[in-house]
């Protein structure tokens, strides 16, 4: 187990084939069973697979984030979307065929915990069934943006809940579709074992 888990890597290229609706029940299913506070089974899935929906969400997320100043202390990630959505062209799903989006309670204490243990999960599943994943955050980080807010409500999000994480899912761009699976060297994650 520990050797596949780590063997899973993030996919930011993927190709134009579609994720067969077995595999992405089956990754689906894995989300649903992951771990939630009190049991609580809140996490809300919005599986994304039409092209002109997720074209529509990445020019909206792509002119949210060109509306946004960087600041000092600002999270690198979150810079990066920014600055590329002002050079423009920026696409936040990696034009990955589906984007499975987990949405939650706001006013719920464990909304991103439960999140995400279910995009882990899902993630897992993803390369057991040599699907390429990528965990997205930038639909997390517009989740009070009113246009973007406006747009998942559309899409079936309850005005209750909020996005609290995303999944890009489809196959990798690689020269056998596979995802690649050579684990990244551990230089940070520090451990302190007390006896």
């Amino acid at each position: 187990m520990l050797e596949f888990i780590k063997s899973r890597r993030s996919t930011r290229k993927y190709k134009d084939k579609e994720v067969e609706r077995e595999k992405l029940e089956q990754v689906i299913e894995a989300g649903r069973y992951a771990p939630s506070g009190g049991n609580s089974q809140s996490t809300h899935f919005i599986v994304i697979k039409d092209q002109k929906i997720l074209g529509e969400l990445a020019k909206m997320v792509e002119q949210e984030f060109a509306k946004m100043e960087i600041t000092p202390g600002l999270y690198r990630s979150l810079v990066n979307s920014i600055n590329a959505s002002k050079r423009g062209g920026y696409v936040f799903h990696y034009n990955a065929p589906v984007l499975i989006v987990t949405a939650n309670l706001k006013d719920y204490g464990n909304n991103i915990a439960d999140c995400s243990c279910a995009l882990e999960n899902m993630m897992l599943m993803a390369n057991h069934l040599d699907l390429g994943s990528c965990w997205i955050n930038q639909l997390k980080w517009l989740n009070e943006n009113p246009v973007i807010l406006e747009y998942m409500y559309q899409l079936g999000m309850k005005e209750n809940e909020r996005v609290y994480g995303a999944l890009a899912v489809g196959y990798a761009d690689t020269v056998d579709g596979l995802p690649v699976r050579e684990p990244l060297k551990r230089t940070g994650n520090e451990v302190t074992m007390i006896p």
